[in-house]
Order: structure tokens, then sequence, then C-alpha cells
């Protein structure tokens, strides 16, 4: 257990919303290190491989170089802590548990890019984030380090706290913008990117909560610190949400890499008594199932990739045998049907007619020509909407016909 919660989760940095207890962790040297050369901190996050930890695990040096290199003498930098999908609770425990690490982070983004205002963008159902943070923004508010970094940035840095649309569709990163806008978190098609053009059209960084609260460690320790905290090509720590039937569901930070055997069975405590392993949804329930023969995934983002699946979020939502696949994905497609943002039609209606579908299929009611209607969906839908929703949830109604197809009454077949 010696690999666990050694960073973000450490337990000596969950101090709240206390500024000095936080310093007195070795907070804010990550700071000064970013102040003493600020040019040089978008190589030092790509020479550590920071990934995003919002679901895609884009390169995050990326982001802020494009951001960094877009005109505009007022820049942003988003704290995404959204957070709204079954099965991912990362974000939340941050916010509340060690709120300056996700703040030192941000700062040190706002240097890179020269960012003159940080919004930390947070679902307005997790109060104890919200709480939490609002107290800790004020500590920074009072302390010098603040205007140190308006002196370096060359105008005055406002940090605020403000509460999203709390919908799920509202963690969409051009739904951010919107909705930080006073507007309704309609997604839009990209280009152009909110690095570009964002909030009030000014250049925007928009990262997950977890992936600012690895910046200030990463500036401290160096690049290959952080690297070698990761097992084989992968670099530093993922925070994995592991629920579902196993004994010991909970918050795990462990190095990128790490297999899905040893979450489930050595850091989880293995599956409920007399249950045995099914099948698994990976970084929430939009994306391919995997099943006993992925127990030897590394869990980072090209291995799981590989395994035609997504790490996403890092939740990992176990299901034993005897439970049944068919339920489980129409409870996820009535979430979806549910968080459409209305705006184009193929996602609200065909998000709604999948979850009619498979509850049909579950309760036995269903006819051949339901499964025949469900397959045609799953054929027409991908690709018809302004963002990920739709295809998130075409995705797992795939998977879930191709690997479980015994319980739609389905013949399998070869692969």
């Amino acid at each position: 257990m010696d690999k666990l919660n050694q960073v973000l989760l450490k337990p000596a940095i969950q101090v709240g919303a206390d500024l000095f207890a936080w310093m007195q962790q070795g907070g804010t040297q990550g700071l000064a290190v970013a102040l003493e050369a600020p040019q040089t901190l978008i190589q030092r996050i790509a020479d550590a491989d920071l990934r995003g930890m919002g679901g895609a695990g884009f390169p995050t040096a990326r982001k802020w170089e494009a951001a960094a290199q877009a005109a505009g003498s007022e820049k942003y930098v988003v704290c995404n802590g959204n957070e709204d999908e079954p099965g991912t609770f990362k974000d939340r425990t941050l916010l509340s548990r060690t709120p300056h690490q996700v703040i030192e982070g941000a700062l040190i983004a706002a240097l890179a890019i020269r960012a003159c205002h940080i919004i930390f963008y947070l679902n307005p159902h997790q109060q104890g984030s919200l709480r939490e943070m609002r107290r800790a923004v004020a500590q920074w508010q009072d302390s010098p380090w603040l205007e140190k970094v308006a002196k370096a940035v060359g105008q005055p840095v406002d940090l605020q706290v403000v509460p999203s649309s709390g919908r799920y569709i509202g963690g969409e990163e051009t739904a951010v913008v919107a909705s930080l806008e006073g507007g309704f978190p309609f997604p839009r098609k990209k280009p152009p990117f909110p690095a570009e053009s964002g909030v009030r059209g000014c250049p925007t960084l928009i990262n997950n909560t977890e992936t600012l609260a690895k910046v200030s460690h990463i500036i401290r320790h160096g690049a290959d610190w952080y690297r070698a905290l990761g097992v084989g090509a992968a670099s530093g720590t993922k925070l994995y949400s592991l629920s579902g039937d196993v004994m010991a569901p909970g918050l795990y930070e462990l190095p990128m890499g790490t297999s899905l055997h040893d979450l489930i069975y050595r850091y989880g405590g293995g599956m409920l008594e007399g249950k045995a392993f099914k099948a698994v949804f990976t970084g929430g329930p939009s994306n391919t199932l995997l099943t006993r023969k992925d127990l030897d995934v590394a869990l980072d983002f090209d291995s799981v990739r590989e395994r035609q699946s997504r790490l996403g979020t890092g939740a990992m939502i176990v299901i034993s045998e005897g439970s049944s696949i068919i339920r489980k994905v129409a409870e996820y497609i009535g979430f979806f049907a549910k968080g459409s943002c209305g705006q184009c039609p193929s996602c609200k209606c065909g998000t709604f007619q999948l979850a009619r579908l498979l509850e049909r299929v579950d309760s036995g009611r269903h006819s051949p020509a339901d499964l025949a209607a469900l397959r045609h969906l799953c054929q027409i839908l991908p690709g018809s909407g302004r963002c990920g929703l739709i295809d998130g949830a075409v995705t797992v109604v795939q998977s879930s016909l191709h690997t479980f197809p015994q319980e739609y009454g389905i013949a399998a077949t070869a692969d």
C-alpha cells in the first residue's frame, strides 16, 4: 500500500481551507518556483507529460501553449469542477479537502499564459466544495502571493468562485463558456476552441480540477519526479473513483498505469462476498465495457484506449455476475436523456428513444422490432450532436449489445 495516496490525497495536506496549514506542508513552494521563471512553465508541464484529467487525456501543455499564444490583453483560467457524472467523485474531494493545491495550480497556470481572471466553476449541488473554495479563495485574496502573481502577469488578478448550472452538460468546455457568460449551457461546435475565443471572446484556458491540483507539485519537484510516479510508460498518479460491487469502494490515488486487477482486488478489497467479477464501466458510464479478459489492463489513457475503451475521469463502476448489464445501461441512458440540453433533436430524441427501448428489454416486454430499432439508432445517431453526449450514450449501448448479447436474447457472434 506504499504507493497509495502519495501526492494529491496525502493525508497531511488534507487541511481544508487553511492556507497557513497548507504552507506548513510545502504549499506555495511550487508557486515561488513558478514566479522565478514563468516563461519556463509550459515546457515543464510538457516535460512531465501531464494530461487533462477531465476525460480526454489531452496533453495539458498543448492547451496552455494555445492560450499563451492567443492574442489578447485579457485572458481567463477556468477550473472546471462541474463534476456531475455517475460514478465520478474525485473533484469534489479535492475541492473540499485540499482546495489550496487547486488554487495554487490555477495561479501557476495564470502565470504561464498571463491571465488576469481565474474562475472556479463548481457544481452548486456540492455545497461542501463551494463552501471550502470560497473560504480558501478569500485567504489568497488577503495574502501577498496574489500581488506577486499580479506583478508577474502585469495587471491585477481576480479570483472568483462561480456556481455552474448544475447540469451534466454544463461541464463540456464550450458549455462552460456559455454558462459563465450568463447563458444556458449550450455546447457549440469547435473551432474556435476556448483557448482562442472563450469567455467574452477572450482566450480561455479550461482545465479539470485534478489537472490543476497536480501543477504545483510538478513545478515544485520537477518533471522527472512526476514521470517516475507512474508505472511503465505512464506518468504521474491518477485518482480512481471505485464504486459498485466491491468490498471497499472509494477514492484511490495510485500510480498511473496501475492494473485494473490491482485496483479492484488489492486496493478495493475484491468483489462483494459470494460475487464474481462480470464487467466494469470505465471512466463513467459512456465508454466501452471491460470484462474479465481485461483485468490485466494498465489504467492509463493509452492502454485503456488500446482495449477500445477510455480511462475518462478514472471512474470504475464494477458489476458482478448476476447483475443485469441491461438494467445498468438503461439507468445510465436515462441519465443522459435527462442531461441532454435539447438543442440537438437527434440527441434529445435519440437518448429518450434509447432509454425507452432499453427499459422494454429490461422488463422483458420487447419485440424483435425493438432490438432492430435499438441497433438502427446506434448506427444513425453517432456524430449527430454538437458535443459528445449522444456519442457516449451510443458507445455504451453498442458495447453492451456486443459484449453481452445473451442478455438481449441475441445469439453471440464470433469476433
